[in-house]
């Protein structure tokens, strides 16, 4: 019924977020992806790099992605009993192929590749291939941190940017990591994608009817606008110009070329074409820290770089200087005591595909 003349009905609000223990959760999830075909380690490793997102507070790339995963798994687009192989062409590299399998699986097999390359090594690197979209970047640097590992990891992805100068989608928004650890306080963590915003961001602005910066993306024809809906139309810019889409094509090189996986236009969108497969393509370098110094001397250095930070004056009080990573692990910690926000929608399809047998 439409509300009466002269009287403002308020927006409709999001459902509030449910509230679910840690373990409760991972047994959900593992219980859902088994449900979609996947063995039970392999269930658990998925689940392992996609509960640390929602830890972090990266909903959106936490256990909601199920949704996502499990379309492509239904329709075959992913290979629910991949069997991954890793061969060792030198004594710190990996070669990882990923048989089609969800990307956090094959991501874990390679990050565990990598660091046991760099046991022995004091570095090592470990190139996947035939993978698809691997969760956010953050969770593998946390595992690797934890293990005293630094870690470069890196993606490729969809292509969502123009070349620089372009007119139309070649690059990928491939996210690169960085992760340092320190033994005696918070691990610094980095994960970042190749875009000045992500296209949710462009697609509220429409939403709400407002005008958006020059500086987020470019309509069809490659020129800057601040209209939401020419941008969707169009390109994501990528972060710092000309330097950003360098960046985005090396994470791309690493990730997908030097990996004999698909790279820029050869990579399939998911969205397009869900029930075939992407080829996507990953590296992580690690360095055994131990081999540098004790845990001691890297705690010390590490505190002391981070204090050096939070000792400049903030410009805004409210807003103390912070080093990347300490958002997301106060998140974690207080989501592993109090329990973890999963959206009452999300919720509900992991029980829906936990409740179903696979058949």
């Amino acid at each position: 019924m439409a509300a009466p003349t002269g009287v403002t009905t308020a927006p409709a609000r999001s459902p509030a977020p449910a509230v679910i223990a840690e373990a409760d959760l991972r047994d959900l999830g593992v219980r859902a992806f088994q449900a979609l075909g996947l063995p039970p380690q392999d269930a658990a490793d998925v689940v392992d790099v996609l509960v640390l997102a929602d830890l972090f507070g990266l909903s959106t790339h936490g256990l909601s992605r199920i949704e996502s995963y499990g379309e492509r798994l239904q329709v075959g687009g992913i290979n629910a009993q991949a069997h991954i192989q890793v061969t060792r062409p030198a004594p710190a590299l990996r070669l990882v192929d990923g048989d089609n399998g969800v990307g956090p699986l094959v991501g874990m097999h390679a990050l565990r590749a990598a660091m046991q390359a760099a046991s022995g090594c004091g570095v090592g690197i470990a190139f996947a291939r035939q993978s698809n979209h691997f969760g956010p970047i953050s969770p593998y640097g946390l595992i690797a941190a934890e293990a005293g590992y630094a870690s470069i990891i890196g993606s490729n992805a969809t292509t969502t940017i123009a070349p620089w100068g372009g007119t139309d989608a070649r690059v990928g928004n491939s996210p690169i990591g960085f992760a340092v650890p320190n033994p005696g306080g918070q691990h610094f963590l980095l994960d970042m994608a190749m875009s000045v915003v992500a296209r949710a961001k462009i697609r509220n602005a429409l939403k709400a009817g407002q005008a958006i910066p020059d500086t987020w993306a470019t309509d069809a024809q490659g020129q800057a606008t601040t209209d939401p809906k020419a941008a969707l139309d169009g390109f994501l810019l990528p972060i710092g110009g000309h330097k950003g889409y360098g960046l985005a094509l090396m994470v791309d090189l690493f990730a997908g070329l030097l990996s004999n996986a698909a790279y820029l236009t050869h990579v399939k969108s998911w969205v397009d074409a869900p029930d075939e497969p992407q080829n996507l393509g990953h590296f992580f370098l690690l360095i055994d820290t131990r081999r540098l110094g004790s845990t001691q001397w890297l705690a010390e250095r590490m505190n002391d770089f981070a204090a050096i930070l939070h000792d400049s004056p903030p410009a805004d009080p409210q807003r103390p200087v912070i080093q990347p990573g300490e958002i997301e692990l106060t998140k974690l910690a207080r989501q592993r005591q109090h329990g973890i926000d999963i959206a009452p929608d999300v919720l509900a399809l992991l029980r829906r595909h936990a409740g179903q047998p696979h058949g």
